[in-house]
C-alpha cells in the first residue's frame, strides 16, 4: 500500500554567475564605493549556493531541499535587479530532461536557453522532485510522518502546477518534455492524489469513522484514475509510473468500497454488504493479476475475503437479504482534504536576500529618467527667469529705474549722484566735455576722409580682382572681393548714412552745448 511515486531530479551543467554580475555592477556603482563590493560579494555567493544547490548530487533531507528552496527564492529575487538579456547579461543556463535516459550513441535530452526563467522553473521542478522523494522516505508509522509527507505532497502539486502555468510564457518556446504544461500537469495531480493517500492512511491509522474514510479513499480514488488517464496516451513518464496509478486507481476504490461496506453493516444493509465485498474483491484481484510487481495487496486481500466470506455466510443463514446489482447501489461520497500549495516567493522561511539593498532596474531606469525631466525642468525655468530678468532690466534702464524714484526728499544729495559726480570729475570734469564737443565736428570730417579712403582702396582692389580673373580665368581660384568683402561693404552704409547728416546740421555742436548747459 505505501508505494509511491517519486520524481527524477534534472541535471544540469556548471555556470559561473558572478563573472557577468560582477561586470554589470561594476559599470553600474562607483568604483572603489561601498555598494560596489557589496555586491560584488553577494555575486560571488549566488554562485557558490548555485553549485551546492545543483553541483552535486543531493541527499533526501530537509537540509537539501532548504539549499534548492534558497537558490530558488534567489534567482526570483534578483530577475527585476539584474538585466537578464541576450544583450546585456547574457547567461545560458543547459539542463537536461529528467525522464529521458539517452540512448547509447545520442544521449539524453538537454536545452541550452539564455533565460533567467528556464532557470527558475528547473530549479522549481527540483524543488518539487526532491519533495516527492522526501515524503517517500519517511515513516508513515506515526503522525510526525504523516503530516511531512501530505506537506511535501501538497508542496510539489503546488509547484508542478505553478511550472504548468508559467513555464511556456518564461521561455517563450516549447521546452523538454519533463516541464512541459502536460507532463507537470500530471505529476501535479499524482502528488495530489498521493497526499490525499496520506490522509486516507492516516484516517484508517485513527480509526475515523467508515464513512469518512470510504469518501477519503473514493476522493482518491478518483485522483489516481484521472492522472492516469492523462499519461495513459502520453509516453512522457517512466513505465513503472502508468502500472503504479492504475493499482493506486483500483486499491483506493477497492477501500471506498470495504469501508462503505462496514457502513452497510451497520445499517443492516447486509445484500448491499456482499455487493460491495464482492466489488472490491474484483478489484483487488486485478491488482494482483496485473501489478502485484509493483504494489503488494496480499494483506488487503486476505482480509476483504475473510469479510466476504463472513459476511455471506450470515446472509445465507440468517439474514437472507437480497444482493443488489453494482449498479444499483448508491454513488459512495468524496471527501476533500488536500490541495495543491500555492508558490509564493519567498518559499523559504530562512531566505536572506543576497541583494537585498539593490534597487530594481525598472526602479534605476525610472529614477534616471526621473532626474533628467527635473534637470531639464530646473534649467528650462533658470533659462525662463534669467529672460525676464533681463527684459526687466532693460524696462527700468528706459524708465531710469530705480535712480528715477531715490528718496530726493532728505537734505543730502543722493548715493547714486555722488557716485556719478565722483567718476566725471575723476575723468577731467566738466572741461573735458567742452574740449570733445569742440573738436567733435574736425573729429566727423576726419573720420569721413578715413571711410572714403578705405572705400577707394575696396574699389581698387575690387576692380584689380576682376581684371585678374578675366585674365586668367578659371585659375584664379581665389574668392571674389565682392563677396570677401561684403561685410566692410555693409558697414560702409550705416556709417555713411549719418555722417553727411550729422556734418550737414549746422547747429550740431551748437544742441549739444545747449544740453550740457542745461545739465551745468
Amino acid at each position: 500500500m505505501a508505494t509511491f511515486i517519486s520524481v527524477q531530479l534534472k541535471k544540469t551543467s556548471e555556470v559561473d554567475l558572478a563573472k557577468p554580475l560582477v561586470k554589470f555592477i561594476q559599470q553600474t556603482y562607483p568604483s572603489g564605493g561601498e555598494e560596489q563590493a557589496q555586491y560584488c560579494r553577494a555575486a560571488e555567493e549566488l554562485n557558490k549556493l548555485r553549485r551546492a544547490a545543483l553541483g552535486r548530487p543531493l541527499d533526501k533531507h530537509e537540509g537539501a531541499l532548504e539549499t534548492l528552496l534558497r537558490y530558488y527564492d534567489q534567482i526570483c529575487s534578483i530577475e527585476p535587479k539584474f538585466p537578464f538579456s541576450e544583450n546585456q547579461i547574457c547567461l545560458t543556463f543547459t539542463w537536461k530532461d529528467a525522464f529521458d535516459k539517452g540512448s547509447l550513441f545520442g544521449g539524453s535530452v538537454k536545452l541550452a536557453l539564455a533565460s533567467l526563467g528556464y532557470e527558475k522553473s528547473c530549479v522549481l521542478f527540483n524543488c518539487a522532485a526532491l519533495a516527492s522523494q522526501i515524503a517517500a522516505e519517511q515513516n508513515l508509522d506515526n503522525d510526525e510522518g504523516l503530516k511531512i509527507t501530505a506537506k511535501h505532497y501538497q508542496f510539489a502539486s503546488g509547484a508542478f502546477l505553478h511550472i504548468k502555468e508559467t513555464v511556456l510564457s518564461a521561455l517563450n518556446r516549447e521546452p523538454t518534455v519533463d516541464i512541459s504544461p502536460d507532463t507537470v500537469g500530471t505529476l501535479s495531480l499524482i502528488m495530489l492524489a498521493q497526499a490525499q493517500e496520506v490522509f486516507f492512511l492516516k484516517a484508517t491509522r485513527d480509526k475515523m469513522k467508515d464513512a469518512i474514510i470510504a469518501k477519503l479513499a473514493n476522493q482518491a480514488a478518483d485522483y489516481f484514475g484521472d492522472a492516469f488517464k492523462q499519461c495513459q496516451y502520453k509516453d512522457t513518464l517512466p513505465k513503472e509510473v502508468f502500472p503504479v496509478l492504475a493499482a493506486k486507481h483500483c486499491i483506493m476504490q477497492a477501500n471506498a468500497e470495504y469501508h462503505q461496506s462496514i457502513l452497510a453493516k451497520q445499517q443492516k444493509k447486509f445484500g448491499e454488504e456482499i455487493a460491495r465485498l464482492q466489488h472490491a474483491a474484483e478489484l483487488i484481484k486485478t491488482v494482483a493479476s496485473r501489478y502485484d510487481e509493483y504494489v503488494n495487496v496480499k494483506d488487503f486481500s486476505d482480509k476483504i475475503s475473510r469479510a466476504l466470506t463472513a459476511a455471506k455466510k450470515d446472509n445465507d443463514f440468517i439474514y437472507h437479504d437480497r444482493v443488489p446489482d453494482l449498479k444499483d447501489l448508491d454513488p459512495i461520497g468524496k471527501a476533500t482534504l488536500v490541495k495543491s500549495t500555492p508558490v509564493s516567493v519567498p518559499i523559504s522561511q530562512k531566505f536572506t536576500d543576497l541583494f537585498e539593498n539593490m534597487v530594481p532596474v525598472s526602479v534605476q531606469q525610472s529614477l534616471a529618467a526621473y532626474n533628467q525631466r527635473k534637470a531639464d525642468l530646473v534649467n528650462r525655468s533658470i533659462a525662463q527667469m534669467r529672460e525676464a530678468t533681463t527684459l526687466a532690466n532693460g524696462v527700468l534702464a528706459s524708465l531710469n529705474l530705480p535712480a528715477a524714484i531715490e528718496d530726493i526728499s532728505g537734505d543730502t544729495v543722493p548715493q547714486s549722484i555722488l557716485t556719478k559726480s565722483t567718476s566725471v570729475i575723476e575723468q577731467g570734469g566738466i572741461q573735458t566735455v567742452d574740449q570733445l564737443i569742440k573738436e567733435l565736428p574736425e573729429l566727423l570730417q576726419r573720420n569721413r576722409e578715413i571711410l572714403d579712403e578705405s572705400l577707394r582702396l575696396l574699389d581698387e582692389e575690387e576692380a584689380t580682382d576682376n581684371d585678374l580673373r578675366a585674365k586668367f580665368k578659371e585659375r584664379w581660384q581665389r574668392t571674389p572681393s565682392n563677396e570677401l568683402y561684403k561685410p566692410l561693404r555693409a558697414g560702409k552704409n550705416v556709417y555713411k548714412c549719418w555722417t553727411p547728416n550729422w556734418l550737414s546740421h549746422p547747429g550740431a555742436p551748437k544742441i549739444l552745448k545747449n544740453s550740457l548747459k542745461k545739465k551745468k
